[in-house]
Order: C-alpha cells, then structure tokens, then sequence
C-alpha cells in the first residue's frame, strides 16, 4: 500500500529541494573535493608536516562555506590560511611546484571571491582577493632568502590574472542575478498591483450597480409607502399600518444597503446618495462636451414615461462612455448621437468619423476596458451592444436596451441610424 504524503511534507520537500539549497550543496560538495586534493598534494609534492597541511587546508578550504554567513570571519579566515600555507614548503618543493599558489589553492581562491561576489557584493570579494594576493606577496619577499623570489613572483602573476578575471566573472554575474531577482520582484509587486486593481474595480462596480439599481428601487419603495396616506385617499387603519410597515422596511433596508456599500467601497470612495443621471440627462451632458470643442450632432427624441431606473441610468452611461471614447480617439472629428426611446426599447447610436491625417495624431492612451463595460452594462439589463470600425475608418457603436425582457434579435441593432 503506497503512503500518501501529508501537505505539509510535501512543502517541506519542496523547501529543501530549492535552488538555494542545491547551491549550497554544490558549494559543500566543491569545499571537500578541493579540500581532498589540496591536502594530499601538499603532503605529497611540497613535503608540508600532515598536522599543519590538515590545518591550514582546512580553514582555506572552509572559508568559502562560512562566507555563506560570516564574510568578514571568512576573509580574516581565508588570509590566515592563505599567508600560513606556503611557509612550511621545502626549498626543493618550492622550486619544482608552483609556490606560494599551488593548483587547489588557486582554485579554492577563485570559488571564494566568486561566493563572495555573488552572495555579499563585489566590495568584500575585492578586499578578501587584495588581502590573499598581498599578504602571498608579503611571504615570498620575506621568504627571499630561503626560497626562489622568482619563481614566486610568476606564480602570483599567474594566479593574479587567472582569479581577477574569475572576480571580474563573478562580479558581472551577480550584477546579473540581481537584475533578474529586481525584475522578478517588480514582476510579482506589478501582478499584485494589478490583481488589488481588478478586485477594487469589481467591487466598485458591484457597489455602483448596488446603488444604481436596487437603493434607488428601495428608496422608492419607502417615499411610496411613507407617503401613500397623503395620495390615496380612503384607506383603512389596517392599510395605513401595512404602508407605515413597509415604509419602515423599506429604510431598515436602506440602511443595511449604506453599510454594504460602505463595505464594498475602498476608503477614498464615498458613497454617491444624489439621484443617479438618465435619458432626461443626455441633452446637458452633450452641451458639455461641445463646450469643451467636441462637434457633436444629436438627435435625442424625448424620454417617455415608465423607463425603468436599471435601463435609465444604463443608457445614460453607455452614451457618455461612448461619447468620451469617440472625442478622446478620434479628436477634432464630427460624432453623430441618436437616441431613441420608445414603448419597446432604448435604441443609441453613436458614430464618429476617421481621423483627420492633416491633424497630429491624438495621443496614445493605455488599454481599458470602456467597450467592455458598455457591453456588460447593457447585458446586465438585458440588451445588447456592437462596436465595430466603418468601412471608411471610423467608428460606430449601437445598443438596444430593451424596457422589459431580453433582446433576441441583433438585427435590430442595425435599423437606427444616427443624423449625417
């Protein structure tokens, strides 16, 4: 019977298997196999005591590791051992090997400033590689005597160029990496930023709908009621009292409907409690526009009776939408409005022309969301609306909200048509 892992094994594996992890693995594993071959070679070919090649192999070798944590002990670590390594080296050996760098050694000295670079910065790798490269340099003229200066001195040369191009690698790549991890970061905080965007327009939009649709019906509900004994006459005590009820209802209603929107709304918005713009508003916000040096056609037939508030206050939102959209992209060009209202349905047109090539092109503005808000305002009323480019490169837009059930013909969509 296979066992199955709990979740929280599973994000304990997942932790230990990191990236982070397996360079620190690597880093070890590197430390010990330079550390095994160090050792030996030292022992062996420059005739080094075992005690002292242990020792001084060790803390060289160490160093990288402990730089992970503690780079300031590592690099007074790493000095230490790279200073005192060489000084028990035979005469003979120092003559024959490369001295006062052997091979391992060289290589431990470009895995530790290249940990260095890459995890603490290029300043502390600079000075760790300066102190091992001075302080060598400080053994082979003090050791003048006793063994060959010269050959010393190419071995550092030697060891200089090869572990400054290692640092100068290591450096550009943690510049690398750190770019890569600020880009990610940026990444992550933009995606974030842009979810809280998302979420606080959809609440925006629930709490709007909110009040558009259902306080206004409830406000209605509690004038009528509240107000019925002063317009119908006759009525009964028992029907006074079912009013005076549903009035009462109606503002305890309210009220849960403030707290909601409250709710709903981040803390730089307000609630909006002043009467929401409809048809009947079109004409005022058409004047704005042209006082503003838009050139607008309109042809806005007169609001009837009995439009429901949803469809009112829809209407009036697509045509400033579409409005707003046909000014901003297509500036200094002539837009056609037609509204019609009738028994059956709202029907808006709102065409503008192509650009003018002899005016500066209109400045560029990020992508929205304006077209899918009008569709999703007329959808929720049960309507429908098509935006689509004319043949001659401008723009039109047609909704049909119908006053009461769904429209199932798009055709429909087609027959108004806007003034020229």
């Amino acid at each position: 019977m296979r066992a199955t892992s709990s979740p929280a094994a599973a994000e304990t594996a997942k932790r230990r298997l990191s990236p982070r992890t397996f360079a620190f693995g690597a880093l070890a594993l590197a430390s010990v196999a330079l550390f095994s071959v160090l050792v030996p070679v030292h022992i062996a070919l420059y005739l080094q005591p075992a005690p002292l090649a242990f020792l001084f192999g060790a803390l060289l070798c160490a160093a990288p590791v402990v730089a992970v944590w503690f780079p300031r002990s590592s690099i007074a670590l790493f000095a230490v051992a790279a200073v005192a390594l060489p000084l028990p080296a035979a005469e003979a050996a120092a003559t024959t090997w490369p001295w006062p760098w052997s091979v391992p050694a060289m290589l431990v000295l470009i895995l530790f400033v290249g940990v260095l670079a890459i995890v603490h910065g290029w300043r502390l790798a600079l000075v760790a590689w300066l102190l091992a490269i001075v302080g060598t340099l400080t053994v082979v003229i003090g050791l003048a005597g006793a063994l060959p200066v010269a050959a010393g001195i190419v071995n550092l040369v030697i060891v200089t160029s090869v572990s400054g191009a290692a640092l100068l690698v290591a450096v550009l790549v943690a510049s690398r990496l750190r770019v890569g991890a600020e880009l990610s970061r940026e990444r992550e905080l933009t995606a974030s930023e842009q979810s809280r965007r998302v979420l606080v327009e959809e609440r925006t939009r629930i709490a709007r709908e909110l009040h558009d649709v259902v306080a206004h019906g409830m406000s209605l509900i509690q004038v009528q009621a509240s107000t019925a004994r002063y317009r119908v006459p006759g009525l009964s005590d028992e029907a006074l009292q079912e009013f005076d009820e549903i009035a009462q209802t109606a503002r305890e209603g309210l009220t849960e409907m403030r707290r909601l929107l409250g709710v709903l709304r981040t803390d730089d918005q307000q609630v909006d409690l002043v009467p929401q713009q409809g048809l009947r508003d079109i004409p005022d916000l058409v004047q704005g526009l042209r006082r503003a040096g838009a050139e607008i056609d309109a042809s806005i037939a007169p609001a009837p009776e009995g439009v429901p508030s949803a469809v009112d206050i829809a209407a009036f939102r697509i045509v400033q939408e579409a409005l707003s959209n046909a000014v901003r992209h297509a500036p200094r060009t002539r837009v056609t409005l037609a509204v019609e209202a009738d028994a059956a349905a709202v029907r808006i047109v709102v065409r503008n022309g192509p650009p003018d090539p002899a005016q500066p092109p209109a400045l560029p503005s990020p992508r929205g969301h304006g077209l899918l808000g009008m569709r999703e305002r007329a959808a929720l009323v049960g309507g429908e609306l098509i935006a689509a480019r004319d043949a001659d490169g401008g723009w039109t837009v047609r909704a049909l909200i119908p006053l009461a059930g769904i429209a199932t013909d798009p055709d429909t969509l087609t027959t108004t048509e806007g003034p020229q």
